[in-house]
C-alpha cells in the first residue's frame, strides 16, 4: 500500500508539474496582454465621431439647395466647420421641418441645425447647444399696402408652421386668418400669388427673400419684432454628451476667427453684433452691397 501510494503521489506530482507551468505561462500571457487590450480600447474611444445631422433645406440663407441639389448655406458651412474642429465625419441630410424633432428623438439622426430657436417648449423635449445666431421676426407685405402688425384682424397672414413667427401670430394675433405652411418657400408662393396679404417671417430669412426677383414688389411693414426666443441653437436628444462637444467646438471657432469669417461671408460683417445690426436694417440695397464686398 505504501509503495502504491508513493507511486500514485509521484504520478500526481509529475502530472501537476506541467499543468502548473502551463498556468504560469497563461498568467504571464494575460498580464502581458492587458496593456495591449487597454491600448486598443483607448484607440477605439478616440475614433472619429460618425454623425448624421439633419437640416431643413428651404430656409435661405441658413440652409437651402443649389441648382444641382447640393445643400448649401450659412448653417451648412458652420456645421461642417464644427465637425472638422471635432475631427468628426458628418453627413448632413435634409428633412421636413415638422419631422426634425420627432426624427431626432427617434434616433434617425444625431443632431438638427435648421434655424431652430431655443424656446421653452422645445427645451422640454430636446437639448440645445449654445446659441450660434440671434434674429427677430418681421411682417412682409406688398409695397404700397398699408397693412401693419397692429391691424391683422381677419387678414390672411402666412407663416411657416412650428416657427417662432407662427407662434407669435397665434399668441398675439389669434384674430388674424393665419395660414401655416410646411416650408418657407410655399408661404412665399401664396404671398406672391395673392392668396395671403402678408407674411410673418424670421427677419434674416425674410430680408434675404426681399433681395430676390420675386421679392422686389414687397417690403418690411413696421419694425422688427423682438421676442424672448430670438436665439438659434443646434438640437440634440436629451442628455446627449454631444452637446458639450459641439459647445467646445463652437467656442473654439469663435476664438480662432472661423465663426466670424463664416458669419461675415453671409451677412456682410465679421462680428456677431454687426451681423445682427445688418439684418435689422430695412435697407436691403445696403445689405446687398455689404454682402458683395465681404464675398469679393
Amino acid at each position: 500500500m505504501t509503495i502504491s501510494m508513493t507511486s500514485s503521489m509521484g504520478k500526481k506530482a509529475l502530472w501537476l508539474a506541467p499543468l502548473s507551468a502551463a498556468m504560469l505561462m497563461l498568467v504571464g500571457c494575460n498580464s502581458g496582454s492587458a496593456p495591449a487590450e487597454s491600448a486598443e480600447a483607448d484607440t477605439a474611444s478616440e475614433a472619429p465621431l460618425d454623425l448624421k445631422i439633419a437640416t431643413e433645406s428651404s430656409f435661405k440663407p441658413f440652409s437651402y439647395t443649389d441648382a444641382e441639389g447640393n445643400l448649401i448655406g450659412y448653417e451648412i458651412e458652420l456645421v461642417n466647420a464644427l465637425c472638422e474642429e471635432m475631427n468628426a465625419k458628418c453627413e448632413v441630410i435634409s428633412q421636413d421641418w415638422d419631422g426634425l424633432i420627432p426624427g431626432l428623438n427617434a434616433q434617425k439622426f444625431d443632431a438638427a441645425i435648421a434655424g431652430m430657436s431655443i424656446t421653452p417648449e422645445r427645451k422640454e423635449v430636446v437639448d440645445f447647444s449654445d446659441p450660434y445666431f440671434h434674429s427677430g421676426i418681421i411682417l412682409i407685405g406688398k409695397k404700397g399696402d398699408d397693412i401693419s402688425v397692429d391691424e391683422l384682424a381677419d387678414q390672411p397672414i402666412a407663416s411657416q408652421r412650428s416657427t417662432v413667427s407662427s407662434q407669435y401670430l397665434q399668441n398675439e394675433h389669434d384674430d388674424a386668418d393665419i395660414k401655416l405652411y410646411d416650408t418657407q418657400d410655399n408661404a412665399y408662393l401664396d404671398l406672391t400669388s395673392g392668396r395671403v396679404r402678408a407674411l410673418m417671417s424670421d427677419k434674416v430669412v425674410g430680408v434675404d427673400w426681399l433681395k430676390t426677383e420675386a421679392g422686389q414688389e414687397y417690403e418690411i411693414k413696421g419694425d422688427e419684432i423682438s421676442t424672448d426666443d430670438d436665439a438659434m441653437g443646434i438640437a440634440f436628444r436629451k442628455g446627449d454628451p454631444l452637446v458639450a462637444k459641439f459647445n467646445t467646438a463652437l467656442a473654439e471657432l469663435k476664438d480662432n476667427g472661423t465663426y466670424d469669417q463664416i458669419t461675415g461671408s453671409y451677412f456682410g460683417t465679421s462680428s456677431t453684433a454687426a451681423a445682427q445690426e445688418a439684418v435689422a436694417t430695412e435697407d436691403t440695397d445696403v445689405m446687398v452691397t455689404e454682402e458683395e464686398q465681404a464675398t469679393n
